[in-house]
């Protein structure tokens, strides 16, 4: 992750910041506490979106540790995430596994919960979506890679009328920078019959503004594309606020 973020729970949990409205008394499991204050009860008697994001992940962890109650054990994890489970997406498997109460089975139950909304995000009701705009490519593109702590390439493919019959990720890289292939890219859009290649990459920075590298890549890849006879549409950087285009800057493109 970019930013430094204190996960080890070795300190006290400081109670005296929860809001004991939205919040159970410290220190009471699950079973001691009045049924209309249990995740469980308050799900099935007033249904599931009544409930905070810390009783959503009690529900699915089920169970804390030994004196550190599932309730007080979330409250404190989502609070240290600034209640956002966009920061809890960024934090990989041997930073959740490092906090108190969170062994190998809530870690993978965890990133269960992340990967099942990656994949909703990425579902379409239509079998082959439509790139009608820079804007439709980023909703498309957003829930792979918008949020990742490192960057990735990946190649959207279309057909002539522009519906998308395919995405490859080409490469991964560091927090940085990633390597770039575009004999790989190309290869796999003739493998796909493809008429029209869009590149996306993201920026873990937050930032969407291209790089002196971002524009070589573009430019090479454009020319790259000429020999094939493969339209070279777009190529977006990805964050998790916001993109950026370059055929909507007319640049390169």
């Amino acid at each position: 992750m970019s930013d430094e973020t204190d996960n080890s729970f070795e300190d006290v949990p400081d109670f005296s910041e929860v809001d004991p409205k939205t919040t159970s008394t410290p220190g009471l499991t699950v079973k001691d506490m009045a049924p209309d204050s249990q995740p469980r009860e308050r799900a099935i008697n007033f249904g599931i979106g009544s409930l905070t994001n810390a009783e959503l992940l009690a529900l699915i962890l089920r169970s804390g540790a030994v004196g550190y109650p599932i309730t007080s054990l979330c409250q404190d994890f989502m609070k240290r995430n600034e209640n956002l489970f966009l920061n809890i997406e960024r934090l990989s498997h041997k930073e959740l596994i490092k906090i108190r109460g969170i062994g190998e089975t809530k870690a993978l139950q965890i990133e269960a919960v992340m990967e099942i909304v990656r994949r909703y995000n990425d579902e379409n009701y239509n079998a082959r979506k439509q790139v009608t705009s820079s804007l439709s490519i980023y909703k498309l593109v957003r829930p792979i890679m918008g949020n990742l702590p490192h960057e990735e390439m990946w190649a959207v493919f279309l057909n002539r009328s522009n519906h998308v019959i395919g995405k490859f990720r080409s490469t991964t890289g560091g927090s940085t920078a990633t390597l770039f292939d575009k004999k790989k890219i190309i290869r796999q859009a003739l493998i796909h019959q493809a008429e029209g290649v869009i590149l996306c990459h993201n920026h873990p920075s937050g930032n969407p503004r291209p790089s002196g590298m971002d524009d070589n890549i573009t430019a090479a890849f454009r020319e790259a594309c000429k020999p094939v006879d493969l339209r070279f549409l777009d190529h977006i950087i990805v964050t998790a606020s916001g993109y950026y285009s370059y055929a909507d800057s007319s640049t390169i493109i």
